[in-house]
């Protein structure tokens, strides 16, 4: 018997043991058989203590799945390891909030002896689990870290992610969840619908992963990804900037015959402006002598607001070769030759609230905070002869945005320093979005980073080459330009997101008709 005070200690632990179930572990079964537990629960309990369970569920999850965010603000932010301790516990028990209002809504929705059923498990619970997480990837700015989705790559369900994206993916891994919770209680013969149903989503999955959703659209091209791993502590360092910039030059140089060289995020620790006379333009010349071309990461100053952004600069001459229509600028236009990061990160590149939080921002002494969002309509930029679609950072984390590229781009450029997150999980967090959003897209996804992991992505969502973490690299592969559309890309998210609302909508309305299901027949937020 659990003492009233740790009742809802399990839920935590479930929830810290979710995170296991992604990178670098990749224990795949451990999140389903978790919310399987919290599942079963939730469709039991009133939606007070639903609400806790949920919460509890969400602290372990992000407790454990983003405690890295400590050692950015402790070592490279400098705010003090129990003001870095403080703030995270903040952040944590604040993205707990949507776990605690999906418990909320799934024991309020089923609460009752049919609610325990079909209806809860599989039908309720799930669609309200991933609804609530797709709020959570948008509401203020949004922070999509460790959707449901992500856990499902290198199993049978990764086949459905051209198809659905990472809410479909999550939703199916849910209905998986719920169905498992669903079979603890259920005669056996339900027991064996239930996994009958299940073992069709995943045949099917595996079916769909030898289609392809895309064609070759031109010659392959060679790329060089240049990882200098500069250490974060020095990288802002103005004495340390000529030592940064001759890493750089050196890599590069020894790759010339590579048609296109990518820098990471902010490679150039200084405004564009300023090293534009004795670094960009002597680098733009080499680069045309070699009939190459670089893009780097640089801060560009905005003198009419004295902000900046955080942005992606194309130096050099597109190399000849097979282009599509799409890849040349439209007749009577410039080309553009800068991309403009348009998702900002609270906190740590903007202040939101700006008049409240600026001070706050400024005491945490992190550089180069106060960027403004780029706002070109697609993230496109002409690359080596083709559009790439180009993400900074955790822009990678937003599929709706990144599509949005499509179908211009013929691949995808991720450029990011997460240098911010040491040795840590976070790195390997990330190159897993990466790989969502590669396969997602049917394109193949250039991964820059400062200090790893660097990664060609294929198609398919597999890694095709890394870079070590934490190490000096250049990591050099073919890339072949593709053309083609996904059924996610062309319709995003919303055939998922309308599929769910109208599963719950109909579920209630069920619920309001049929007396016994469990379901209720009103909604009443003052219970």
């Amino acid at each position: 018997m659990i003492p009233p005070r740790l009742r809802f200690l399990p839920f935590l632990l479930c929830g810290a043991l979710g995170v296991l179930a992604f990178a670098p572990f990749e224990w795949r079964p451990l999140l389903p058989i978790g919310l399987a537990f919290l599942f079963f629960h939730l469709v039991r309990l009133p939606p007070r203590a639903g609400f806790f369970a949920g919460y509890a569920y969400g602290l372990g999850l992000m407790g454990a799945g983003v405690s890295w965010l400590q050692i950015s603000l402790d070592l490279f932010a400098e705010v003090g390891f129990l003001a870095s301790i403080l703030f995270t516990l903040a952040f944590v028990a604040f993205i707990a909030l949507y776990f605690g209002l999906a418990g909320w809504l799934i024991a309020r929705l089923a609460s009752g002896r049919g609610g325990r059923g079909g209806l809860g498990l599989l039908g309720v619970a799930p669609a309200v689990w991933i609804l609530v997480e797709w709020l959570r990837g948008w509401f203020l700015t949004g922070f999509p870290w460790l959707g449901m989705g992500y856990a499902t790559l290198d199993t049978p369900l990764a086949g459905y992610a051209p198809l659905l994206g990472v809410y479909g993916l999550g939703w199916l891994l849910a209905l998986l969840a719920g169905a498992l919770a669903l079979m603890f209680s259920s005669a056996l013969g339900v027991r064996a619908i239930l996994a009958a149903m299940a073992g069709v989503i995943l045949l099917g999955g595996w079916g769909l992963q030898p289609l392809t959703w895309s064609q070759t659209a031109g010659e392959a091209i060679k790329v060089s990804l240049v990882q200098a791993n500069i250490a974060q502590t020095f990288k802002w360092d103005p004495d340390q900037f000529g030592i940064s910039m001759k890493k750089h030059l050196e890599l590069t140089a020894a790759h010339w015959d590579s048609d296109l060289i990518i820098w990471p995020e902010t490679a150039v620790s200084a405004y564009e402006h300023t090293v534009r006379p004795f670094l960009l333009d002597p680098l733009e010349s080499d680069a045309r002598e070699h009939n190459s071309e670089v893009l780097l990461g640089v801060p560009i100053m905005d003198f009419k607001s004295d902000r900046y952004y955080n942005a992606m600069l194309r130096l050099g001459k597109a190399a000849p070769g097979i282009r599509t229509p799409a890849a040349l600028p439209p007749p009577g236009l410039p080309e553009v030759v800068t991309y403009y990061k348009r998702h900002l990160v609270p906190i740590g590149e903007y202040a939101p609230f700006r008049s409240l939080l600026k001070p706050l921002i400024d005491s945490l002494g992190i550089p180069m905070s106060d960027f403004i969002p780029g706002t070109a309509g697609k993230p496109l930029l002409r690359v080596a002869g083709y559009q790439a679609g180009i993400s900074i950072c955790y822009e990678d984390a937003f599929g709706a945005e990144l599509i949005q590229a499509l179908p211009e781009a013929a691949f995808l450029i991720n450029a990011s320093n997460d240098g911010w997150f040491g040795d840590s999980i976070a790195p390997h967090q990330h190159l897993e979005i990466a790989r969502l959003r590669a396969l997602e897209t049917g394109r193949y996804l250039l991964k820059s980073t400062n200090t790893g992991i660097s990664a060609v992505i294929g198609p398919d969502g597999q890694v095709l080459e890394r870079s070590p973490l934490l190490k000096e690299h250049v990591l050099t592969h073919r890339v072949i330009p593709l053309q083609g559309l996904t059924p996610y890309a062309r319709l995003g998210n919303w055939p998922v997101l309308g599929l769910l609302g109208l599963l719950l909508a109909g579920l209630m309305i069920i619920g309001r008709a049929v007396p016994g299901t469990g379901m209720r027949r009103g909604f009443d937020w003052r219970a």
